[in-house]
């Protein structure tokens, strides 16, 4: 029988005895040294959205919300919202750190290597960390 990928990282990540059915997925992707130009531009996040979106088959339900704001250096940057069908898109790009911190979260299942892996390529990072936390 061949596992969807939710189920094979459910498998990873519950115990035997724990019988209570997934209600969905949520993935935290920090990505660090990120191309610069990338992560500092609505354009190019908004076509982020759309194309992982395409990827992992997530259908987009109305605009994504990109909007540049913080006083403090520290925290300065865009901030994306994209809701979807099943869930939520959300990430904040640090300008400061040129580092993006991503948020999946489905009900409907898809591959968090997959989104890490599209996510750091698309905005030139050299490495990232990935959580993932299955919902029930």
């Amino acid at each position: 029988m061949i596992k969807t990928p939710l189920e094979s990282v459910a498998t990873e990540h519950v115990s035997a005895t724990d019988v209570q059915p997934l209600w969905g997925i949520a993935s935290a992707i920090d990505i660090y040294n990120c191309d610069p130009d990338k992560i500092r531009d609505d354009k190019t996040i908004r076509r982020f959205v759309a194309e992982l979106c395409d990827l992992i088959e997530m259908k987009r339900f109305g605009e994504t919300q990109v909007v540049h704001f913080g006083e403090d250096e520290r925290v300065a940057g865009y901030s994306m919202v994209q809701l979807i069908e099943t869930s939520l898109i959300s990430a904040h790009f640090a300008n400061l750190t040129n580092t993006t911190y991503l948020d999946v979260f489905s009900c409907k299942p898809y591959d968090p290597d997959v989104v890490r892996e599209f996510a750091q390529d698309f905005f030139g990072g050299t490495h990232s960390i990935l959580n993932v936390t299955l919902r029930r």
